[in-house]
């Protein structure tokens, strides 16, 4: 008897364990089972760049069933970083032009497969209300980091203050071959840039330093075209180069290229910052 007990206990027990990995492993909820998961570097920025990124996992997870899970950083060394080593499957924080330096400089392979936003340069002055009024021998700031340093000498060319020498993809202050007014342009730590302003003639000031310095945008001397020559300056989603044509990085890429997005760049930056994926260059 205690034998035949021991058989249907051992039954039972068979049977309950088939019941739960059945609904452990093939019952899951269709929501769950048809979800993917796609995790993004970006940097700890501002309230308002929260609420595109989580206007966008939104957007993916509703219209795409992708669970976007994003890893912030604090330093603009460490995405790339994180991308080129796995840690994230792509990522959202940089330009076409600092990519491109960031692969020449770390021997990487990353690409850019979606735009996303440009932020038009602005050259800000205390005492000038034009930049036609800058007078000769006059000082101006610009970032001395690489890129940033580039941005702000094809600024000055739009302007009309100096010319460069022509397919420079990153120029420096070496690259200047014609400066009529002799100005003195100064290369400073780029969160400096703004605090410079009392003591010169104006200053090319990047728009996360000038809004933490509070500077009114409406009130630069000069902003930045959007044409060919600004086109290295658009922001862009990156990922490594054998995961280019990847289905569901694609999906997230759709998920921030849509027009309730756009709206809500223009609503949160106003001129700042402008959607940049479906801009004509000229």
């Amino acid at each position: 008897m205690q034998k035949k007990s021991k058989y249907i206990i051992s039954g039972i027990a068979v049977v309950l364990i088939g019941i739960i990995a059945y609904f452990s492993f093939f019952n899951k909820p269709k929501e769950e089972s048809n979800s993917q998961k796609i995790t993004v570097g970006i940097m700890n920025g501002s309230k308002k760049d929260d609420q595109i990124y989580k206007s966008v996992a939104k957007t993916a997870k509703d219209k795409y069933g992708l669970n976007v899970v994003y890893k912030k950083f604090t330093d603009y060394s460490q995405p790339n970083r994180a991308l080129a080593e796995h840690e994230v499957d792509v990522n959202s924080f940089q330009h076409i032009a600092f990519l491109d330096a960031w692969n020449k400089a770390n021997k990487t392979d990353l690409v850019p497969i979606g735009k996303t936003i440009i932020g038009q340069g602005r050259i800000y002055s205390q005492n000038l209300k034009n930049i036609k009024d800058i007078a000769p021998g006059s000082t101006i700031t610009i970032p001395n980091d690489p890129t940033n340093e580039s941005r702000g000498l094809y600024i000055l060319q739009s302007a009309g203050l100096i010319k460069l020498e022509k397919n420079k993809s990153l120029a420096t202050v070496s690259n200047i071959t014609s400066n009529p007014k002799n100005l003195n342009i100064k290369e400073v730590d780029a969160s400096q840039t703004a605090r410079t302003l009392p003591d010169v003639a104006a200053s090319y000031v990047n728009g996360n330093f000038a809004q933490n310095a509070g500077l009114d945008p409406n009130k630069a001397i000069f902003v930045e075209p959007i044409d060919k020559v600004s086109e290295k300056w658009i922001n862009v989603i990156a990922a490594n180069k054998t995961d280019k044509n990847n289905k569901t990085y694609e999906k997230y890429v759709k998920a921030f290229q849509t027009k309730e997005n756009k709206d809500l760049i223009n609503k949160l930056y106003g001129k700042t910052e402008v959607s940049a994926w479906d801009i004509k260059l000229k």
